[in-house]
């Protein structure tokens, strides 16, 4: 086999310590090889990257384990030494044959003959951005959790207000719950008083829902230590939204690109910026990006038969994202591209393989924005998105023109 780095290193990652073997290729494929063990403290990692510089070694691959990987990368980064980051299934040792001092020369020894493909890894600015936007999305789930347990306390408790009213943490319902958490003897006409607007109303309904419940003291306790958390997390993501708006103040160009897609507002954007950074040449084509999104069908055949065709389970941030957005653009009202698209696709192939495909779509055109720079344009946007009169009257031109092909062929046409 071709040897594609003359001199390299792999390296084996762990919590307290790495072990790092540099492969010199002199003649033909026969490789000499230098161990040595450092400790990750940063005063040793810096003795690694001195190691590696001495033996004028510029390529270093490891495994993604865990995030041990990543204080060594952020020293190398620094240094200047090119790092591949591997896939751990691309490097899996042989078993039988695996040990801490074996496992750095099997994957210097792969990645010498170029059979270890790099992981996507963005540049520091987006994985600083990437870390919030994740940080954002954790804290939202959480306040979903939240307001699911919220309201089922509620529910236990014999309050069937979540029947009547649309949003259980709306002005009057916010009112009506924080009274029933805060009072001992329940007054029909107060909690009337609270309601507002359309609710007013359903105010017997919303009296009838109530009455009869039963909610003890602890249970009260418990509903707004809820309460005060759910507080906290309101706070807590308005806070990381201001610190998320003035990392991305360089890359309002890009945000405003990616807006003009339907269905993309500006946090889709910028989790999208922050998953796959500016540089779109990382990825090499469209496919690729798809692919390292999770929106592919995983390949999975033996003698002829595929055993699975399901979509693989990369981008656990990113695929949600572009899910959402592609609901969103589907149900977009200022333009009906998606929408289209998606009903055709779902009357073959089911609404759920309709939506990933709609979200691929999304992913491709973000794919080519980025990379020329170009706002949102499709080339068939006018074949899809055309008024019906317009559609009969390329219809009729096809037709005119077909009749003349066949009538200068000889054929009459009648």
């Amino acid at each position: 086999m071709k040897v594609v780095y003359q001199i390299c290193c792999g390296v084996d990652v762990h919590k307290k310590f790495l072990v790092a073997t540099i492969i010199t290729t002199t003649k033909g494929v026969q490789p000499h090889y230098q161990k040595k063990r450092f400790s990750t403290f940063n005063t040793d990692l810096n003795r690694f990257a001195d190691w590696l510089n001495e033996n004028n070694c510029v390529d270093v691959c490891m495994e993604s384990t865990g995030k041990y990987w990543v204080p060594v990368y952020n020293i190398l980064e620094m240094r200047g030494i090119r790092t591949t980051i591997a896939n751990p299934k691309w490097v899996k040792a042989v078993k039988g044959n695996k040990d801490d001092t074996k496992d750095s020369k099997w994957i210097g020894d792969l990645f010498r003959l170029g059979l270890v493909p790099g992981s996507f890894i963005p540049r520091k600015e987006f994985r600083v951005l990437r870390e919030y936007t994740r940080y954002r999305y954790k804290l939202t789930s959480m306040k979903s959790s939240e307001k699911n347990r919220f309201q089922n306390a509620f529910t236990v408790c014999n309050v069937a207000l979540d029947a009547v009213v649309s949003d259980m943490f709306g002005v009057s319902a916010s009112a009506i719950t924080n009274y029933l958490i805060s009072t001992e003897q329940f007054d029909e006409e107060y909690c009337k008083s609270l309601l507002k607007r359309s609710l007013k109303k359903k105010s017997d309904t919303v009296i009838e829902s109530i009455q009869g419940y039963c909610i003890e003291p602890e249970q009260k306790l418990r509903m707004q230590f809820v309460r005060n958390h759910l507080d906290y997390l309101e706070n807590e993501i308005s806070q990381v939204d201001a610190v998320i708006d003035t990392m991305v103040e360089k890359h309002e160009g890009l945000i405003a690109l990616l807006t003009t897609i339907p269905g993309i507002k500006r946090d889709s954007a910028i989790t999208i910026i922050s998953e796959i950074g500016d540089d779109m040449s990382q990825f090499g084509s469209s496919k690729r990006l798809c692919c390292w999104a999770g929106l592919t069908p995983g390949n999975n055949e033996s003698a002829g038969k595929k055993k699975s065709v399901k979509i693989t389970r990369a981008g656990v941030y990113l695929k949600p994202a572009l899910v959402e957005v592609a609901h969103a653009a589907i149900k977009a009202t200022d333009s009906p591209y998606y929408r289209i698209k998606y009903e055709k696709i779902a009357k073959r192939r089911g609404k759920k393989r309709a939506v990933i495909a709609i979200a691929r779509m999304i992913l491709t055109a973000i794919f080519q924005m980025l990379s020329t720079g170009e706002v949102w344009n499709p080339t068939d946007l006018v074949k899809v998105d055309m008024p019906k009169e317009l559609k009969q009257q390329q219809l009729q031109k096809q037709i005119n023109q077909a009749v003349a092909f066949l009538k200068l062929q000889g054929i009459s046409v009648t």
